[in-house]
């Protein structure tokens, strides 16, 4: 087997030049613009919780009804937060990313039929 670049002058994709491009830069601000935020929020989130189960066992204990405690609530408002976010994430994709992603597809495409 042999490594052999593509010839470029045959139509072949230049995937250096496409990542470097203005359109796939401008994708990947957008992703990451939504993605690091989110990100951060829930790990300060999640910390808050851990923190609070370590150092804060008596607010932690409160009942709040029945055997149901605020240490539990929060826990389960963990799981209710990654369900929200990846919810949200799918939603922004869907919207904001995929088309912008499908017309640097469609474009590599009728580069590389043109190969």
């Amino acid at each position: 087997m042999t490594d052999r670049i593509p010839d470029e002058s045959a139509g072949a994709i230049d995937y250096v030049e496409v990542e470097e491009s203005a359109r796939f830069q401008t994708l990947k601000r957008t992703q990451r613009s939504f993605i690091f935020p989110l990100a951060a929020l829930f790990l300060i989130w999640y910390f808050v919780y851990v923190l609070l189960g370590a150092y804060a066992t008596e607010f932690m204990g409160q009942r709040v009804w029945g055997d149901i405690t605020v240490g539990l609530l929060l826990g389960l408002g963990q799981f209710v937060t990654t369900f929200a976010i990846t919810m949200a994430y799918v939603a922004f994709a869907n919207r904001k990313l995929d088309p912008k992603a499908q017309e640097i597809r469609e474009e590599l495409e009728k580069v590389q039929a043109g190969a």
